[in-house]
């Protein structure tokens, strides 16, 4: 059994990924506590609001790059020419786009501080993402080829120094700046995760060779679409659905309510990263270069014996310490997140059960079901928050979150029934 452990390349990765998970977990415990000290929760909300964004904005420019660059350098690993004919049409093509759409968040900076926060004033952080955004895209594209390549130590090592900058960053600037500093470390951490990134890739620039001659939009310009078109889903869907709900919290109740639950997702965050990273790392190559549904079977059953058990084990541990977790990562005023915390840990072990057959839509573009299950997660998570908060608040949409994931995940077993049967 422990021999089995010890081949098993899941188990390998996500023990090489705990040491940056572990530090990760740490940093972000402290970061917390760092902004609900200096900023409560309504300056929680309004950071959540400006991930949000920044999320969606960088998913807009990314585009599925980083599925479509795993599934093709996996299937041409071999062929550098062929690899160097990928890495530099989609180079190319991305960074256009960030750049194109880099500028028009600087320009409509004020527009877009209006609309989401209800104010103007924060418009100087969104033109810094704005303008930085090219330099994110790259790095993200970086990062989608070490990934390819299964560089799991430099993409860790990667992780672990752009997290402790984040940290020290996010600590100085919301200490300094209040929350004009806390919205600005978003952008500036993610522009030093680019500089971070250079400078693994510059020693490894048999991957990472630009060539203008080698452009072929062409060949890939199928591929491309497939993944932006379920990339483009995501990347509006899901953060204007997060924004959506935040609202309704706002007016129906306050923004220290909306804090509450922006305080339940980065608990959730505190232990879904490890998860999340491990799985991205090790599932997206090896996905990518299964053939068959028996390939894809054992797969299946490597997952839910292996990381489902230890996933259930960390709710386990994080439920039991709750209270020694949210007293060291907030204040007292987040105190409610204690009662509300176990709906949120029931939605993420669902969750986790349907990523083992997620990844597997998204790595083999099957545009039918991940359109399903994106819009009915969604619609299904808003629809039940608006219905819930009036009477149920914070509390109502981690029920509504668990709702939603119960529902997603038989979705999902009823789609993948006759590879289960089989």
């Amino acid at each position: 059994m422990i021999n089995k452990l010890k081949n098993n390349t899941l188990i390998k990765v996500l023990s090489l990924n705990s040491v940056s998970v572990g530090i990760s977990f740490v940093l972000s415990m402290l970061s917390s506590k760092i902004v609900s000290v200096f900023l409560g929760p309504s300056g929680m909300a309004l950071m959540g609001s400006f991930r949000n964004f920044t999320t969606m904005i960088k998913s807009v420019a990314t585009l599925g790059i980083n599925t479509s660059v795993v599934k093709l350098i996996v299937e041409n690993k071999d062929d550098r020419e062929e690899v160097s004919i990928i890495y530099s049409t989609f180079f190319g093509v991305f960074l256009g786009l960030a750049i194109g759409i880099g500028i028009s968040v600087a320009l409509f900076a004020g527009s877009i501080s209006n609309l989401i926060f209800y104010s103007n004033q924060y418009a100087i952080p969104i033109q810094f993402f704005g303008l930085m955004l090219p330099l994110i895209v790259i790095n993200v594209f970086w990062t989608s080829v070490y990934n390819a390549f299964e560089k799991f130590k430099h993409i860790i090592s990667i992780q672990i120094i752009s997290n402790l900058i984040l940290f020290f960053l996010t600590a100085y600037l919301v200490w300094h700046n209040n929350i004009q500093g806390g919205l600005l470390s978003v952008g500036i951490a993610e522009v030093l995760m680019f500089f971070v990134t250079y400078l693994f890739i510059r020693k490894s620039f048999t991957h990472f060779k630009f060539d203008y001659h080698q452009i072929n939009y062409k060949k890939y310009l199928n591929v491309m679409q497939r993944y932006s078109i379920m990339a483009l889903l995501s990347a509006v869907l899901v953060p204007l659905t997060l924004i959506l709900i935040r609202d309704r919290i706002v007016s129906v109740h306050s923004i220290q309510e909306a804090g509450i639950w922006d305080g339940v997702n980065r608990l959730s965050g505190f232990y879904m990263i490890f998860f999340n990273t491990g799985i991205t790392l090790y599932y997206m190559p090896k996905l990518a270069s299964l053939k068959t549904d028996s390939e894809f079977k054992l797969e299946i059953i490597n997952y839910f014996k292996t990381l489902v058990p230890l996933f259930i084990v960390m709710l386990i541990v994080v439920f039991i310490l709750k209270n020694y977790i949210i007293e060291l990562a907030f204040t007292k005023e987040f105190n409610k997140i204690n009662s509300i915390l176990i709906w949120q840990l029931l939605g993420d072990f669902f969750k986790i059960m349907t990523l083992a057959f997620g990844f597997q839509i998204l790595v083999k573009s099957m545009l039918k079901k991940y359109f399903i299950i994106e819009i009915v997660f969604n619609v299904c998570f808003f629809i039940l928050s608006y219905v819930l908060i009036p009477q149920r608040s914070s509390e109502g949409v981690v029920q509504a979150y668990f709702a939603a994931n119960l529902v997603t995940f038989l979705i999902i077993i009823f789609m993948f029934r006759k590879t289960l049967k089989n």
